[in-house]
């Protein structure tokens, strides 16, 4: 499933990203702790989390992970989205808590 497929069907804002048609999301990582992700999460996966601040960025760079997922309405401020522009990494929104927006994801990730 691409990263635009998921967008349209769970309704998510999209922050920053090109190229979202394309990006291949094989699975998912919830976590809010930066080492973890850094340690656990496998490249292509979509990012959970409410973490905004530009050390994101870096870590889903890093990783090449598919998207950031933001929860709970939060916004990337203009400095993280022109790190993720220049890093090519796609950051999106949901405006649904943790648990719930993450269970649709894995839904549809498990339909196929």
């Amino acid at each position: 499933m691409t990263t635009e497929q998921i967008i349209k069907e769970l309704g998510l804002k999209v922050f920053t990203g090109d190229d979202l048609d394309k990006r291949k999301v094989n699975g998912g990582y919830v976590s809010d702790l930066l080492s973890d992700v850094m340690g656990h999460a496998r490249e292509g996966e979509m990012w959970i989390t409410l973490q905004s601040h530009a050390n994101v960025v870096a870590i889903a760079s890093l990783k090449e992970l598919a998207a950031i997922l933001l929860v709970k309405g939060i916004e990337p401020e203009g400095a993280v989205m022109e790190k993720a522009r220049e890093e090519g990494v796609a950051i999106l929104g949901s405006n649904e808590d943790t648990f719930t927006i993450t269970g649709k994801v894995f839904q549809l990730l498990n339909k196929e």
